[in-house]
């Protein structure tokens, strides 16, 4: 196996590694989106909705 086998096969694992993860997080972001989406949609509201509103506690 020579050097520069082991550096570009050392690169590319990584790559992939890296675009796995990112897109994890992209597929990831987007079921939380759809989620909160849902929850909206069957009246939930978040807690911080109420403070953006000007309402003090």
């Amino acid at each position: 196996m020579s050097h520069a086998f082991y550096i570009c096969l050392s690169y590319g694992i990584s790559a992939v590694i890296i675009l796995a993860l990112i897109g994890w997080t992209w597929l990831d972001g987007r079921a939380r989106q759809a989620e909160l989406k849902a929850l909206e949609a069957a009246g939930v509201r978040r807690r911080s909705a109420t403070s953006a509103s000007g309402a003090s506690e």
